[in-house]
């Protein structure tokens, strides 16, 4: 048996209808040319054949008597692949919006604790002939690092796949559950070991919090000029930050990672700070469609990992940041330099508790106690009242940068699918994979029903960075980049042409309108008209450099089927 941390466990423990804890992704697959198989069942035998490469996989819970503390891990003997791996067909015609929507749909449901807490999803009927594969795994056994390790195992760099080792034969435990005098006695044993590990740990936790009240000299030798306001220790009330339902929501947009690089070394920040712009811009203009932009900046909590360099441990390793979007400054520049500098300053403090925070501690008690209390605030409406810590959850996962194979399909794209909260409605999660920055925007549905529009605002508003790359000189000391190539704007599946997406964008009739505010309308659509006419950017030359001959963008190309249409479904 193997005990799950105090930070694994607290997402057990947190969990309610309403709330579920598991993250998952959506990818679309390109079939091998000529295939005339039957995929679900080839991916079923290609499961089969890997799922002793990660523990996620085969090990289940082990609750503990009258859950006096956190559950064990334990083996599993008896895997159902016919309960694990599933099939679904779409309706016609099988857009993308439709498998969005059905992905949202199983999203919102919790996974049965009594198997081990993992599903996949082989769905076809998709218009393109293409299919997709939707994953998803609790989120006390895997983070966001922990997921890209556990994509390792079942993920191939070739379409013909690699040669595994099959599992070592190992005599089967007769007993479905662990007895409980061994599983109280385990108990004791790891609680009394947690408070040791807690005593020995009191010094260094007491010099890093004595050490928040001296300076950084680090910090203080470097400009302060685009520091930003002082932050508040609550973030404003928006209508993002409720109690929610379990109806889900989902849209996943695609944005170039080359540009997005581009961006972030133009004007010497961080590709975090690029990913954080751009939600922010685009919740500005959602918010201020309905006239409720707040005064006082939005703030994102944003995951940090606390995972060292080659640890593929299946577990959660990973604290947690509070980091402006400066939505109060109008300039998309200056809201990404004050972007810059609310997260250098918040990963700054991080960085000093970062050897003393605790994954693994103390719970006795604490899965009847946080999981009653999180019920009664969930359902008593209290959230609603009480000033939220974060308005939005962003987080920023590192994926492969090579093309990778499900099963012989090849992946075109890989959607984060992740966790809305109480009080934090929405989480935008973002992937890079093979060139791309997928983004992943997951809601409760009451909350945000018209998510669709924040990401056609995300794309609108990576556009215009794009675009003010040209108008601003690059940041001091950082050299020129190469400019990506122009990317076209992604069709929708009810599109034959393609066309910048923000010019384009409809409402939808469900959502009441308040009255909205003439100056933003005519601002955005200004700001969008001006993007689609803009010609391909060309690279700062240097000064000394004698001049290249020119060269032509090449048409960017545009493949048939349901991932390139994702990004602007």
């Amino acid at each position: 048996m193997k005990h799950l941390s105090g930070l694994d466990a607290t997402f057990l423990h947190l969990e309610t209808p309403e709330m579920p804890m598991h993250v998952g992704s959506l990818n679309v697959l390109d079939l091998p040319k000529g295939y005339k198989g039957e995929f679900y069942e080839d991916a079923k035998k290609f499961m089969a054949s890997r799922i002793h490469l990660a523990d996620v996989f085969t090990r289940k819970l082990a609750l503990m008597p009258f859950d006096m503390t956190n559950p064990v891990w334990v083996e599993d003997n008896d895997i159902d692949l016919d309960y694990h791996v599933r099939h679904i067909t779409l309706p016609k015609p099988g857009t993308n919006r439709q498998l969005q929507q059905y992905v949202a749909r199983l999203h919102s449901s919790l996974i049965d604790r009594s198997r081990p807490m993992w599903e996949f999803y082989i769905i076809d009927g998709l218009k393109s002939g293409q299919v997709a594969l939707y994953t998803k795994v609790h989120h006390a056994g895997i983070d966001g690092q922990a997921g890209v390790e556990v994509g390792k195992a079942i993920f191939d760099l070739e379409p013909t796949g690699r040669v595994v080792k099959p599992p070592r034969s190992r005599p089967r435990a007769s007993n479905y559950q662990l007895g409980m005098a061994e599983l109280a006695t385990a108990a004791l044993r790891n609680t009394a070991q947690q408070y040791v590990k807690l005593f020995k740990m009191a010094p260094a936790i007491a010099r890093a919090i004595s050490g928040l009240a001296k300076p950084d000299e680090k910090a203080a030798e470097k400009d302060t000029a685009a520091a930003p306001k002082k932050f508040n220790l609550f973030a404003p009330r928006t209508s993002l930050n409720v109690s929610i339902t379990n109806q889900r929501t989902f849209a996943g947009r695609t944005i170039s990672l080359a540009e997005t690089k581009y961006i972030a070394k133009h004007f010497g920040v961080s590709l975090n700070d690029v990913v954080l712009a751009t939600v922010s811009g685009a919740l500005r203009h959602y918010l201020a469609d309905n006239n409720e932009l707040p005064a006082k900046p939005l703030v994102a909590g944003v995951p940090v990992s606390l995972r060292e360099a080659g640890d593929d441990t299946a577990n959660n390793q990973a604290s947690m940041i509070l980091v402006s979007l400066a939505s109060d400054i109008t300039d998309p520049i200056q809201r990404l330099k004050a972007i810059n500098a609310s997260s250098t300053s918040s990963k700054s403090t991080m960085n000093r508790f970062k050897a003393v925070v605790l994954d693994d501690f103390p719970t006795f008690a604490a899965p009847w106690l946080v999981s009653g209390i999180a019920s009664m605030v969930g359902r008593s409406g209290i959230v609603n009242l009480l000033p939220p810590a974060a308005n939005v959850a962003i987080s920023n996962v590192a994926g492969a940068p090579f093309p990778m194979y499900f099963a012989g399909a090849l992946v075109t794209c890989y959607y984060p699918v992740s966790i809305a909260s109480h009080g934090t409605a929405l989480n935008v999660t973002v992937q890079s994979y093979n060139g791309r920055m997928d983004y992943g925007l997951i809601a409760c549905r009451r909350a945000v029903p018209d998510i669709t529009e924040i990401g056609d605002y995300m794309l609108a508003e990576h556009k215009l960075l794009m675009e003010l790359t040209q108008k601003h000189p690059a940041a001091a000391g950082a050299a020129p980049a190469p400019v990506p190539p122009k990317t076209v704007a992604e069709p929708s599946d009810d599109e034959t042409e393609a066309r910048p997406v923000a010019a384009a964008k409809k409402k939808p009739a469900a959502r009441k309108k308040a009255p909205v505010k003439v100056a933003a309308k005519k601002a955005l659509v200004k700001a969008a008209a001006k993007v689609a006419a803009k010609a391909p950017v060309k690279a700062p030359a240097k000064k000394a450099a004698p001049k290249a001959p020119a060269r032509k963008a090449a048409p960017a190309k545009r493949s048939s089927g349901a991932a390139p249409r994702a990004a602007a479904a």
